[in-house]
């Protein structure tokens, strides 16, 4: 690993954090980050859409006799179940380390071969099951708030300058150990199609990503689809930002935060609080991750 940052081995069913964010917790007020989940919501292209079909129903269940424990039933119990079929990377999500390949020869973080540690099902290596929970510093970057714009525009860039204009208008500094999110205004009419196509492809350019490196964050967050601009405007390298933090340096992305509640109340740093699901196989994980203030 090329960075500074100290992931629990996930063998190890205890993980230790950084207690500092703990001594700003004031209110225990929780902003919930999550986009939320449900037939047809928006998605990245290229990726399966999100789907949720009931698979047993009480009907079914009295038609078709099947469920032994409901043979003595006078009760009139029973069940609804469902089917859900998805990509991990359906709404708020994290990328595990397995996520991207590069290469002739394509190999994610870790010179993991996909011809030698891709199987059937899943990668083997780096994959979601290694993803460790998360208690630590949060720090949102307002750079919507900080040009004074509801969005910003399609394909604009997220620079070290914009990075720093913002922060330095919120007064709020990166920690090493911090986890950053970027917010571009992308969801704050969530999901309106028409509001997500305006936006679309702003993001955090690779500068903007080499620059929170230095400072020493553990990952980046985005209230986007991607986390970095689109188009890249490197030739040849269409997602450089995802390369070099996933792929590289081994630092996780997480995407389609929702950051406008955080934003709306001028709160800028917090307590972060994010449980990936351990999903052998899976090259990222849903979440439901929380602010506490």
């Amino acid at each position: 690993m090329h960075n500074n940052n100290s992931w629990t081995d996930p063998k190890d069913r205890q993980f230790s954090f950084d207690i500092g964010p703990f001594k700003d917790v004031k209110k225990g007020l929780c902003y919930d980050l999550s986009s939320g989940w449900w037939h047809g919501m928006p998605l990245a292209d290229a990726h399966p859409p999100f789907g949720i079909l009931s698979y047993r129903t009480p009907q079914g269940q009295r038609v078709q006799k099947d469920i032994a424990m409901l043979h003595d039933n006078k009760v009139g119990f029973g069940f609804i179940s469902e089917l859900m079929m998805c990509t991990a990377h359906s709404g708020t999500h994290i990328d595990a380390l397995a996520h991207v390949v590069c290469g002739s020869d394509p190999s994610w973080f870790g010179d993991h071969l996909a011809k030698e540690s891709l199987g059937d099902f899943g990668p083997i290596g780096k994959d979601a099951s290694e993803l460790p929970p998360i208690v630590c510093r949060g720090v949102l970057i307002d750079v919507a708030g900080y040009l004074g714009v509801d969005h910003m525009n399609k394909g604009q860039a997220v620079t070290i300058e914009l990075l720093e204009g913002a922060l330095n208008a919120q007064k709020t500094d990166i920690k090493r150990g911090d986890i950053a999110f970027i917010r571009t205004g992308t969801m704050q009419k969530w999901p309106d199609k028409e509001h997500l196509a305006a936006c679309h492809g702003s993001g955090l350019a690779l500068e903007g990503a080499e620059w929170l490196v230095a400072k020493g964050v553990r990952a980046i967050g985005g209230d986007n689809e991607s986390l970095e601009c689109q188009p890249s405007g490197y030739a040849g390298d269409p997602q450089p930002v995802h390369r070099y933090l996933i792929r590289e340096q081994g630092i996780p992305i997480l995407e389609w935060v929702f950051l406008e509640d955080l934003a709306r109340d001028s709160i800028y740093s917090f307590m972060f609080v994010c449980l990936p699901l351990s999903v052998t196989g899976a090259t990222g994980s849903m979440i439901r991750p929380i602010a506490i203030i």
